[in-house]
């Protein structure tokens, strides 16, 4: 019997992803089915208990969608059949195959700072930054100026200046206090109106009397803008850092630098022009409009501003898919017997021909607001299909995880280590008033998690540790799959979501999973792992009786009334 009730979170947790999965793959315009499918995908995911007692028709989930996306893509030497078992997603997303050696794996706030400091100097034709905010201290105001020399030196260059600035905040926090983000790039805009734009994105979700109502800084629990890209000519990092003096110094998070990668620089590029061209211009007297012919995002129509702005989003991440899917089939087929690719690569430079891919990178985009769930639907495939003994290293500085996610870790076969803030490193720690207490909501909701483990008795398979670290606090978001038996892992997840409530279904987000067959690039994210869960401690039941856990009775009746916007 206890271990009848052991498999049942499994079979339904497995059956809810399917679903999920099911209601993604209908075809367009079947929106009522979809929506009768993802209601049912949120009734599996309710009450394990509940869940228990349900007849078995649940099983035939797997029976309605194969276990994981059938492969439609013809084979290609890009990405050969049977290199990795990931090719799945390049269903939903474009696939970019690289080499190991353009990517670098960055490990420090200080790298992080003088490498966009470095990539801001260095480029010629586009600097492209999105992030939730920019700062207002001397490290940011000295990125500003790097910005500034560069394109003064493009102004003043022969001919018409080729340089072009883009960046993309969010509205609410990028408008927060007297000095800001906007008063900081205004003289940007000022002195090279040409080539600089400054989007900022507003949720649709905050309008009429909830936006009136909401002050400052609360008014962000509703919806963001949380993608954090940071590209300059054909060189791309990805990371969950913004653009702000603690994700210099003292903040951790993760950063990966993809170089020499001008497709990957391309599509996200186009990424960020689509987000920005429904989002707010900031215009040079420190006012936003948007731009001419378009909705606007709280006084307009809602569901024909979603719906621009999936259409506009969709066109980036489908163009970009057909363009990759050509240059797939093109390679694959210079590559037969008989073809003139031999006469061809005779003909080039030595050293001019690209090397083999070996790492395959897939942007993931979660953009609930405008209905779309790719990373969502990637992220649970991947929870569901982990087999018995690999091993998921996961790490979230806000832990929060979704039902769905809560879910799949306890009903599945991997063994799972979650690394989390401790409350002294969470980003909250001190803060005065009401945030103050979010540190303690957080160990609430992280002692609920561990209990549920317990219950389960699942400890051993299911691991939390806490980061600590001294006059530090952790912001780093993410996973790392080892499939059994390997010592290293073959697939990264890295970017800007947290797993949360908020990530899923509130903000914009953006991360990439990065697949490579290269041991030294195993060996990176090993590394990178490894230094992160060094200044970790082992949660157990005696962690929860610290003083420094205590948690206020209020906070334990607010937080799951709250918990779903932070």
């Amino acid at each position: 019997m206890a271990a009848r009730k052991r498999k049942a979170p499994a079979m339904a947790a497995g059956g809810a992803a399917l679903w999920r999965r099911l209601s993604a793959w209908l075809p367009r315009g079947r929106l009522g089915l979809a929506a009768l499918l993802g209601r049912l995908s949120d009734r599996l995911s309710r009450g394990r208990d509940r869940r228990a007692r349900r007849s078995s028709w649940l099983l035939l989930a797997p029976l309605l969608s194969p276990p994981v996306p059938v492969v439609t893509a013809p084979p290609c030497s890009l990405c050969p059949e049977g290199a990795h078992r990931f090719q799945w997603i390049r269903n939903l997303v474009p696939e970019f195959g690289i080499s190991s050696s353009h990517v670098k794996v960055l490990s420090s706030p200080a790298e992080f700072y003088e490498l966009l400091k470095v990539q801001i100097k260095a480029a010629k034709q586009r600097v492209v930054m999105a992030s939730l905010y920019l700062g207002t201290g001397v490290l940011e105001q000295e990125l500003v100026y790097c910005l500034e020399e560069t394109l003064e030196k493009s102004l003043q260059a022969k001919g018409s200046p080729d340089l072009r600035v883009s960046i993309l905040l969010d509205y609410t926090r990028g408008s927060r206090g007297r000095k800001n983000s906007r008063t900081m790039l205004v003289p940007l805009l000022q002195r090279f109106p040409e080539q600089v734009r400054v989007s900022l994105f507003h949720t649709p979700n905050l309008r009429g009397l909830l936006r009136l109502l909401i002050p400052e800084r609360f008014n962000e629990t509703i919806g963001l803008q949380h993608i954090k890209v940071y590209l300059f000519d054909d060189n791309v990092i990805l990371s969950g850092a913004n653009l702000s003096d603690l994700y210099f110094t003292n903040r951790q998070d993760r950063y990966v630098l993809l170089r020499d990668s001008p497709e990957i620089a391309d599509f996200f590029t186009e990424l960020v022009d689509a987000i920005g061209d429904v989002s707010l211009q900031l215009q040079q007297d420190d006012t936003v409009q948007m731009m001419e012919g378009m909705v606007h995002p709280y006084q307009g129509d809602k569901v024909a501003y979603c719906e621009i702005a999936n259409r506009r989003v969709m066109e980036v991440i489908n163009s970009a898919r057909t363009r990759q899917e050509r240059l797939h089939a093109k390679t694959f087929h210079s590559s037969q017997p008989g073809s003139s690719l031999l006469s061809q690569q005779g003909s080039q430079a030595p050293g001019s021909l690209k090397p083999e891919p070996d790492t395959w990178i897939y942007p993931l985009i979660q953009m609930k607001p405008f209905g779309i769930q790719i990373d969502e639907m990637v992220t649970e495939t991947l929870l569901t299909e982990a087999e018995r003994d690999a091993r998921i290293y996961l790490t979230t500085g806000y832990f929060n995880l979704t039902q769905a996610y809560m879910d799949l870790i306890l009903g599945t076969r991997a063994e799972y280590r979650i690394l989390l803030a401790s409350p002294e490193v969470n980003g909250f720690f001190g803060a005065k008033g009401v945030a103050g207490a979010i540190p303690a909501a957080y160990v609430y909701i992280e002692h609920q998690f561990y209990s549920e483990v317990c219950c389960l008795q699942q400890q051993e398979r299911v691991q939390l540790q806490e980061y600590s670290r001294a006059g530090w606090t952790f912001h780093a978001k993410g996973l790392w799959l080892y499939l059994a038996g390997s010592d290293l892992p073959c697939l990264t997840l890295i970017g800007s979501p947290n797993f949360g409530y908020r990530s899923v279904h509130r903000d914009l987000e953006a991360q990439v999973a990065i697949v490579t067959e290269n041991k030294a690039l195993q060996q990176q994210l090993h590394q990178e792992q490894e230094q992160l869960y060094l200044c970790s401690g082992v949660v157990s039941t005696s962690t929860f009786e610290q003083p420094s856990r205590y948690v206020k009775l209020w906070v334990k009746l607010v937080t799951p009334l709250i918990k779903n916007f932070f």
